[in-house]
């Protein structure tokens, strides 16, 4: 495909068999068109063979295509070029839907054909309806970091993949084997910002990592146009994906512009769907490009533990504010309310003797009723980090073995405070995005706090369930002032006799770096100057609660 400015992107089409003119599938990705993403996807001659052209590109700069690869920014005029291309290909019928995940995802959205007004027909750059999965418009928030602390093993991951393949197009061949060794010996949590530097210095890995994720200033925030997002959406999110909150603010942008999008949360990480969505997708497209007949697909076979997908016959629904489906990471059910509040709790308090590091049993985590007496929380407590045994990280959406995860020796650790209720007398249904608030300071000018939320089972197994973390660099560390830590959204329900834990701790190595107390921003994990950190928590005030997890105008579909 050749752009307005003469750089040809390569392109691969699948087709399917029989007359035609199909209606086509488009994805623009930057890891080899030949992938086509199908580490989550089925591969795109099984949606060939369900009536669909089938087009993945390689953006500028990567795999194939000619030009300098230059990140997202440079999607929104290649991305408007490739809709008007694929409406008029060969074979197809003139309409266009997008998919993919990750930086396919948002590539879809970036788009500059809404500038110039509204077109039809095959002039139109918008496509007719998009599929896109796990991936955020704000660069600091959805991609690089949260709580002030960047995603480090993700961060150095991701963007040392981005390297290695600029090595390759290059010829550097010792440059892709170091990059390649550094990331299956592990090296690279420690090589890595070298390493970018060295092979990818202009790249957005690299960028992202030198800028401060704490301050708005220099980061990028795309703006899909209003036109798009009205368009048909199908957003796509895991409860143990990094991407999460950017799915989340994309279902509220397509409200806020006058959209009806469907949202799909499952209890997938990036890169483990649980056998996929593919029947979903291909009913979504059907539905808008084809006719409309869900009907036609197929629902799977059926689990007897968990259904995979929410049924294909949603999406012909007509919620009033846009469909949503959630599915409980434990019990694998798919439920369409997404109330936020917990039932029977409005909030808890959190209370310590002093000792719940120590004992993983003695804080406590005492609930507030709306409207009546509050838990009696109060206390104060001394967490000690350690810098030559960090505290790891395990689980979750950040680390490098994303999902749920037991975590009872980790609460065990004396560097790990512990908040627990009571045992639930009737099932508890969470469902929003947790948040802490509490007084905290150090010795230092410089501290991490890191959440966990878990449910205790009644053998004692604890099952973490969603973390958080909170990042304090400078004097105002070293002052005892009110700390708020943002968790990951979640979906769960905690059984008769199960308790929740909240379990906090001054570090969670490799996800995020690890401070080394002096004020500097962390940058790998423990060296010799790093610092033992005391931190001081006063649980007067403290508080620990869940934000609704969509807008106030959606509440349950």
């Amino acid at each position: 495909m050749a752009c307005p400015d003469g750089i040809r992107l390569a392109t691969r089409v699948w087709s399917p068999q029989g007359e035609g003119p199909w209606p086509l599938l488009l994805m623009r990705q930057p890891y080899g068109r030949a992938i086509a993403s199908t580490v989550t996807y089925a591969h795109p001659s099984w949606y060939a063979s369900q009536g669909f052209l089938v087009v993945v590109q390689d953006v500028r700069g990567r795999g194939d295509s000619e030009g300098q690869f230059g990140g997202f920014a440079q999607e929104a005029a290649d991305g408007a070029a490739a809709v008007r291309w694929c409406r008029s290909l060969e074979g197809g019928n003139g309409r266009v839907g997008c998919y993919g995940f990750s930086y396919q995802g948002l590539s879809q959205l970036l788009n500059s054909g809404a500038a110039a007004g509204p077109r039809g027909g095959l002039d139109d750059p918008l496509p007719d309806c998009l599929a896109p999965a796990m991936c955020g418009v704000d660069e600091r928030l959805h991609w690089a970091g949260e709580g002030g602390a960047h995603w480090w093993s993700l961060g150095l991951g991701w963007g040392l993949q981005l390297a290695a393949e600029g090595c390759r197009r290059r010829g550097d061949r010792d440059g892709w084997r170091r990059i390649r060794r550094a990331l299956e010996s592990g090296t690279y949590l420690e090589e890595g910002l070298e390493l970018l530097q060295h092979h990818d210095p202009g790249g957005m890995g690299l960028e992202w990592l030198q800028l401060d994720p704490s301050d708005p200033a220099g980061w990028r925030v795309h703006t899909p146009d209003d036109a798009l997002l009205r368009r048909p959406l199908l957003l796509i999110g895991g409860w143990h994906d990094p991407h999460l909150n950017g799915v989340l603010d994309l279902f509220g942008r397509s409200l806020a512009a006058g959209g009806r999008p469907r949202l799909c949360i499952g209890a997938w990480s990036h890169l483990d769907w649980c056998g996929g969505l593919d029947r979903l997708q291909l009913a979504f497209f059907q539905h808008h490009l084809g006719g409309g007949d869900t009907r036609r697909v197929d629902a799977g076979p059926a689990d007897p533990l968990r259904t995979s997908v929410p049924s294909p016959d949603w999406l012909a629904t007509s919620d009033a504010g846009g469909g949503v489906r959630l599915q409980c990471p434990r019990s694998g059910i798919w439920s369409g309310e997404a109330g936020g509040e917990a039932r029977g709790a409005a909030g808890w308090r959190l209370a310590s003797d002093g000792l719940a590091a120590i004992r993983a049993d003695e804080g406590r985590l005492m609930p507030s009723r709306p409207g009546g007496e509050e838990g009696k929380g109060g206390g104060w407590l001394t967490l000690v980090h350690d810098p030559w045994r960090p505290v790891p990280s395990r689980g979750g959406h950040l680390g490098p073995s994303p999902g749920l995860v037991e975590r009872s020796d980790l609460d065990g650790r004396a560097d790990v405070a512990c908040f627990e209720t009571e045992p639930q007398v009737c099932p508890l249904r969470l469902c929003g995005r947790p948040r802490l608030r509490l007084e905290a300071g150090a010795d230092q000018p410089g501290f991490d706090l890191w959440a966990c939320l878990s449910v205790v089972q009644a053998d004692q197994r604890v099952l973490q369930l969603s973390t958080g973390v909170c990042r304090v660099l400078g004097d105002r560390a070293q002052a005892l002032q009110p700390r708020e830590l943002a968790l990951q959204p979640l979906t769960v329900e905690l059984a008769a006799g199960e308790r929740l834990r909240l379990s906090l701790a001054g570090a969670a190595w490799p996800a995020i770096a690890v401070n080394p107390g002096d004020g500097s921003p962390p940058r790998g994990g423990s060296g010799p100057d790093h610092r033992i950190i005391s931190i001081d928590l006063s649980l007067e005030t403290a508080r620990f609660w869940l934000e609704p997890l969509l807008p106030p105008q959606i509440g349950a579909n």
